[in-house]
């Protein structure tokens, strides 16, 4: 049953291959390969209780994100034709944690600061609230006069408004530094996230700030909504499949509403 269980799982990444993003590629295999060491099929029950005590000393979200790359594997194995009994699958309870901003006087500085290759990944990230993924991923024929076509999870495209502002410095950029393909590459190979990802943290590092790219992918959405932009509209802004993990961000302007209320209300000084 190992075996099997192998072969399908490389069956199973072939196929996240073609409709996942990369990252997502990665995360599977890396969560199936260590799983199938512990997981113990017996009839027709898999039984993946022997893996959960193996990372159970991991952080609760750590956890939740490996068995449902593992519920995700178990449904492929049904649309084969196969079915077993899960044990061990129970769900597990994730604390939302509100993601915190960046201050727009911090990202002033460190674009004022930043090489034009930093200042390119600051502004496409901050300015469309892309993943991180997905800006490595732009190519210079997804750029359409005012819009750029985004290629997000599972392959699924959007289309967003280029700023004005964004616009002008990508054709000043590309006029400097001429591209084959790719929006960021080197040596006319993609620059890929890790590099882009350094590029920001570098500009930031400047002032002695350390700031993600996803916190600016949040500091997009909670500006957004802060300055009135209706909550579906951000929603397809980035991407997301489900309103509901868009709401995490009316939470956070809701708090930074009431901390500046206490702050600025005389009775409350």
């Amino acid at each position: 049953m190992k075996k099997f269980l192998s072969k399908e799982i490389s069956k199973f990444l072939n196929f996240v291959k073609k409709t996942k993003s990369q990252n997502t590629y990665k995360t599977y295999e890396t969560v199936l390969n260590e799983a199938v060491n512990f997981i113990e099929i017996e009839n027709n029950t898999i039984d993946i209780t022997p893996y959960r005590l193996h990372i159970a000393n991991l952080s609760k979200k750590t956890i939740a994100k490996k068995v449902s790359a593992l519920r995700s594997f178990f449904e492929f194995l049904e649309t084969q034709g196969h079915k077993f009994k899960i044990v061990g699958d129970e769900h597990i309870k994730v604390p939302k944690t509100l993601p915190k901003p960046i201050s727009i006087e911090h990202i002033k500085k460190a674009l004022k600061s930043a090489t034009m290759d930093e200042y390119l990944a600051i502004t496409v990230i901050f300015s469309l609230g892309l993943r991180i993924s997905e800006a490595a991923d732009i190519k210079l024929s997804d750029i359409k006069g005012e819009w750029i076509e985004i290629r997000g999870k599972g392959n699924k495209t959007r289309i967003l408004p280029l700023h004005p502002k964004l616009k002008e410095f990508i054709d000043k950029y590309l006029t400097i530094n001429p591209k084959k393909e790719y929006l960021f590459e080197k040596d006319s190979k993609p620059l890929g996230s890790d590099k882009i990802r350094y590029l920001i943290q570098k500009a930031f590092k400047k002032h002695g700030i350390h700031v993600t790219p996803h916190q600016l992918r949040h500091s997009f959405a909670t500006y957004m909504l802060q300055n009135g932009a209706r909550i579906t509209d951000v929603s397809e802004l980035l991407g997301h499949e489900f309103i509901s993990t868009t709401q995490i961000y009316t939470k956070l302007s809701d708090q930074l509403k009431l901390k500046n209320y206490l702050k600025a209300h005389p009775l409350c000084s």
